[in-house]
């Protein structure tokens, strides 16, 4: 048998109507008979076309409130019957049963009425089983049937009606099967995760219809793709393509400028998903301003982002320097006409919204699953542990250098001073090495680090690192605390009037 196959027959039934009038109408232009229920055959009717209820053909009305319509025997039958299998024909013909070539189903919104807020009864209303059934027999069947399964692909299906005059190959067939199948995983995972949000079930889905492929991944040799709804974070106003340390560097800003949200005015400058600049000043130029100033070198090439609107006077010191991307809340119209002076400069406006609150990573032929290090320090949590009190400046510091420590490359430690970042060691294997390097790096760009603070990821095993600092002008520690040998970095301290406090959370970032 030919794998061209003419459709003769059509079964829809549809949540939205949107984008359904034109294929109806190239159906009926086609010839091809229609058979729908409820609000589908009434908005089918209502163009002025002919469509066959499917209570004509199953002699059952549509019962329980419309939960069960088109789950009989002759609407399923007529999907799955095999055309080219003798039994399957006689059997349609001797229980009446009509052939159906293509099916057009747009589910139950489930994740949109969950995402409204709405109550668990009305969420449980929108598990589809009538159209997730019908998707599966059509998808199952696509040596014989069409499955047009989301409105995502009505243009599409369209295109195809007008090409071929109602005939498919097998591997266009298969083509919408497999859409069909992504569509039915993709369902089921959103009601599978809402079931199990208390994890009760230990199984782990996600699932992501979106999928944009990258110019490459972290190299150039590496293929690279993302999936997932950006425009739902951002509104890209300029720019080139976001590339795959594009999207890394971006998530390490808006997640780290999240910790500042609603605060005095912040800007940070990030690379390799690290903060290498972050000030908070009265304006958000000041604020820019001294966060370059904490490392030029690096600032090139960087990812920008402020907690506040970028004006035309922030726009034009920004505009003096390479960088991929920029991102904040909104630009003002001047500040937008300048950034985009760049032809490739990325302009992003964050959206308010809530961030995922739990991370997956690939781990050998698996996946780790946490929750997000939520816990920001607060001076609530401050444990005062030598007998020398920091000053309120120094607190306000300490609360600042922490919030950058959480979100710095573990082993790190964060040097600030009057709440810009002076100086971080990034992902070093030893904490003194972490020092050190932000000591030197903080000299080489001229900081006083006398009144300095110092925040560290985790504890320290013995009193070298509080030595060093010392000796290098900083006068206030935060630290979680938890060594063995805590008492000796805290006699330290004492012997050498530096305020130490510890918050009792760990903040590594591996």
């Amino acid at each position: 048998m030919s794998e061209l196959k003419q459709a003769k027959s059509a079964l829809i039934s549809v949540f939205s109507k949107d984008g359904l009038e034109p294929i109806v109408k190239k159906l009926n232009e086609l010839g091809i008979t229609i058979y729908s229920t409820g609000g589908t055959e009434k908005f089918i009717r209502d163009l002025g076309i002919e469509v066959i209820p499917v209570e004509d053909v199953t002699s059952y009305p549509s019962i329980l409130g419309g939960r069960v319509k088109t789950l009989h025997p002759k609407v399923f039958g007529g999907i799955l019957n095999r055309q080219d299998h003798d039994g399957d024909v006689k059997e349609l013909e001797q229980y009446e049963i009509p052939q159906i070539d293509i099916v057009i189903v747009d589910l139950y919104p489930f994740e949109k009425t969950v995402a409204s807020g709405a109550s668990e009864q009305d969420i449980i209303e929108k598990i589809d089983i009538g159209g997730i059934s019908l998707i599966r027999a059509a998808a199952k069947n696509f040596k014989d049937v069409t499955c047009v399964s989301s409105v995502d692909d009505y243009q599409e299906f369209l295109d195809l009606l007008n090409e071929k005059n109602g005939e498919t190959s097998l591997a266009d067939r298969k083509r919408f099967a497999t859409k069909a199948f992504n569509i039915s995983s993709h369902y089921d995972s959103a009601i599978f995760n809402y079931f199990n949000a208390e994890a009760e079930v230990n199984s782990f889905k996600q699932s992501e219809l979106k999928g944009k492929e990258l110019r490459y991944g972290e190299n150039p040799h590496q293929k690279g793709t993302f999936y997932g709804d950006f425009e739902n974070i951002f509104d890209k106003l300029h720019g080139k393509e976001l590339s795959y340390n594009n999207l890394l560097d971006v998530d390490a800003a808006v997640n780290l400028m999240n910790e500042f949200k609603g605060e005095a005015p912040t800007f940070a400058i990030l690379k390799h998903n690290n903060a290498c600049g972050l000030a908070q000043r009265d304006t958000i130029h000041q604020a820019y301003v001294d966060a370059l100033a904490g490392d030029p070198v690096s600032a090139f090439g960087g990812i920008l982002i402020s907690n506040v609107e970028i004006d035309a006077e922030t726009a034009e010191e920004i505009h003096k320097l390479f960088c991929e991307v920029v991102i904040a809340p909104s630009f003002s119209e001047k500040a937008l006409e300048i950034l985009k002076g760049k032809k490739n400069r990325i302009l992003l406006v964050l959206k308010d919204i809530e961030l995922p609150k739990s991370q997956v990573r690939t781990c050998l032929n698996g996946v780790l699953v946490q929750d997000k290090d939520l816990k920001t320090d607060s001076l609530e949590d401050l444990k005062l542990a030598t007998n020398n009190k920091a000053t309120d400046e120094e607190l306000s510091d300490m609360i600042f250098a922490s919030k950058i420590c959480k979100h710095t490359k573990s082993n790190t430690i964060v040097l600030a001073k009057n709440k810009q970042l002076c100086a971080s060691g990034t992902g070093q294997t030893s904490r003194v090495d972490a020092l050190t390097q932000s000591i030197e790096k903080a000299r080489s760009f001229e900081f006083d680090l006398h009144g300095a603070v110092m925040a560290s990821d985790a504890f320290f095993p013995f009193p070298d690192c509080v030595e060093i600092a010392g000796n290098a002008g900083i006068t206030a520690v935060i630290q979680p605390g938890g060594s063995i040998k805590d008492q000796l970095s805290i006699d330290y301290c004492n012997e050498n009037n530096i305020a130490m406090v510890m918050t009792g959370t760990r903040h590594f970032k591996h």
